[in-house]
């Protein structure tokens, strides 16, 4: 079995998505811990050799191969190791590819900037005290809820975001997927499509298994 290294900390959103993508392909994965609250990942070391800009996660091949960014790390390891994959349709067929590519846009420029601060603020925000920003929250809230709907008119008439496969671009939103959900739960339940795909996607085993990655 290929084994692959993933530099990053298993509790990180970012982390357990790439974690999840390889193993769907069947990889093995061996977590390299990044302790990020002791600032390792702004060691010069660690930018100089793995990560430009100081953050995670970093995937490293086993022929050294090193990418970065979750998402690239997906494409990547799929289009390696799983070649002709639904998960990432191939070029060649631009319909599928398109859509998907479609569908990737979607989880990335509508649903990650509100959902990932949302997440943040709602989960650090207690911490700050009294003056976590509120005003952010709603705006957030207010996004999603808005973007939501246009989902649930897209699942209305297919099962997955590119079309009746699951793709990347369905798991990409698992992390901060899972923490809307649980924070705000009325963003899914009144829509029943939308409901029905997130249930699909967060009941994978290998989600399970990442909420339960430890070091």
């Amino acid at each position: 079995m290929v084994t692959v290294k993933l530099h990053g900390m298993p509790h990180s959103a970012s982390t357990r998505r790439a974690w999840v993508i390889a193993k769907e392909i069947g990889l093995d994965v061996k977590i390299v811990p990044v302790n990020m609250s002791k600032g390792e990942h702004k060691d010069p070391a660690y930018i100089d050799n793995y990560h430009p800009f100081g953050i995670t996660p970093v995937l490293e091949d086993e022929d050294g191969t090193k990418v970065y960014e979750s998402r690239a790390i997906a494409r990547y390891l799929v289009t390696k190791y799983a070649k002709g994959s639904t998960l990432l349709p191939d070029t060649s067929d631009p319909k599928a590819y398109g859509l998907f590519e479609q569908a990737a846009s979607i989880e990335y420029s509508s649903f990650d900037p509100s959902a990932s601060a949302l997440s943040y603020e709602r989960v650090f925000g207690p911490m700050k005290g009294p003056n976590a920003d509120k005003e952010l929250i709603k705006k957030c809230v207010d996004t999603l809820d808005n973007a939501f709907s246009g989902y649930e008119r897209i699942l209305s008439k297919q099962k997955f975001l590119a079309g009746d496969n699951l793709t990347l671009a369905d798991l990409f939103h698992l992390p901060y997927g899972k923490i809307i959900y649980d924070l705000e739960p009325q963003l899914y339940s009144k829509r029943p499509n939308l409901t029905r795909w997130w249930k699909e996607v967060a009941t994978r085993q290998t989600w399970h298994d990442a909420q339960r990655l430890q070091l």
